[in-house]
C-alpha cells in the first residue's frame, strides 16, 4: 500500500531550498518540497507527503484527523512508516 501521510516540517535544508525535514509519526526524513514553492512553508507547518514529495500544505487539524485514521489501519500504517524509515532522497 502506498499512502500520503501528514508530516510536520521540523527543519529547512539550508543548502537546498527544495528540501526540508519532516517528522512523520516519530520518523524524521528529508523530503522534496519543490512542488509547494508558492506556499509560505515554515517549521511547524504540516504537509501531505507521498513518495518523498510534499504534495500539499494542510492544517494541523486535517493532519491530526488523517493521522488518527491511519493509526486505525494498524499494519498498513506501520508498513508505510517502515518504508519511510528506509527511504532517503539525499
Amino acid at each position: 500500500m502506498c499512502l500520503g501521510i501528514p508530516g510536520e516540517l521540523v527543519a529547512a535544508d539550508e543548502d537546498n531550498p527544495d528540501l526540508a525535514v519532516v517528522d512523520v509519526g516519530g520518523v524524521r526524513r528529508r523530503i522534496n518540497v519543490a512542488l509547494l514553492t508558492e506556499e509560505d512553508l515554515g517549521v511547524g507547518d504540516w504537509v501531505l507527503v507521498h513518495v518523498g514529495f510534499a504534495l500539499s500544505k494542510i492544517s494541523e487539524s486535517e493532519a491530526q484527523a488523517v493521522l488518527d485514521y491511519l493509526e486505525g489501519l494498524g499494519t498498513a500504517y506501520d508498513d508505510e512508516l517502515d518504508a519511510l524509515r528506509e527511504s532517503d532522497i539525499t
